[in-house]
This record gives C-alpha cells, sequence and structure tokens, in this order.
C-alpha cells in the first residue's frame, strides 16, 4: 500500500472543512462535496483538486451557483441565485459572466442582456433615442 488517498472516501482538515467524495492518485478527482469550515459547500466534479464540469456551490449567505466549472472557476452555462432573489442564467467565462443571459431582479422582472468579462454591456431590449440611427 501506497499511502495515497485513492477510490471513495472522506478526509478532514484542521480548519474543519471536509471532503466525502472519490480520489485518485492522491488528488480530489471525481465526484465529491466539499465543505469548507465556514459553511460553503460544492458538491459536483472534480479534475485534480479543481472544481472543474459541473456543479453546484452554496454560499452561507444563501447565494447559490448551479452549472458549469473550469479549473476552480464558474464556466460555460450556469445559473446564479443572490438571497434576495435575483438571478443570472447563462454564460459564463473565466467566473465572470459573459455572452448572452436573462438577469430577472428581486420584483421578478426579466430582462435579456449581452455580459463581457463580468460587465454588462446592453440590454436587448433597449430602443435607440428617437433621431440615432441603429
Amino acid at each position: 500500500m501506497s499511502g495515497k488517498k485513492e477510490g471513495k472516501g472522506v478526509f478532514k482538515w484542521a480548519d474543519g472543512s471536509y471532503y466525502d467524495g472519490e480520489f485518485h492518485d492522491n488528488n480530489i478527482d471525481g465526484y465529491g462535496v466539499y465543505t469548507w469550515g465556514d459553511g460553503r459547500k460544492y458538491e459536483g466534479t472534480w479534475v485534480n483538486n479543481k472544481m472543474s464540469g459541473n456543479g453546484k456551490f452554496v454560499w452561507s449567505d444563501g447565494r447559490m451557483y448551479e452549472g458549469g466549472y473550469e479549473d476552480d472557476q464558474k464556466h460555460g452555462l450556469g445559473t446564479f441565485h443572490w438571497g434576495d432573489g435575483s438571478s443570472y442564467v447563462g454564460g459564463w467565462v473565466n467566473g465572470k459572466r459573459h455572452g448572452r443571459g436573462k438577469y430577472t431582479n428581486s420584483k421578478g422582472v426579466t430582462r435579456e442582456g449581452e455580459w463581457e468579462n463580468g460587465e454588462r454591456k446592453r440590454w436587448f431590449d433597449d430602443v435607440p433615442p428617437t433621431g440615432t440611427s441603429p
């Protein structure tokens, strides 16, 4: 026996964090649940100790993201919910909203827009001011 973590198991850290899931060659790799000491939790797939693939991340303040991950970053399609009830459904690149998406505010009003590197560039339903060309 090599002493490496391999297969399914649970590992606990001194700070109160723990992981329950699959290991390969001493790394968190495969499907599992990681819970941090402060209450944050990620449930999904891992590759070489990083969130990769699909998963769900929940913060202790009520925020939640569910969707794609790559290299520990939100990436691909996903849904983010804020504690106030607002949400964003759409594209993500390197942890930031990117591409087409739908934002719903806390009152339930939904608008479609385009984001780039985390910043909203435009709403698709915006009408240009009178007297300007499109």
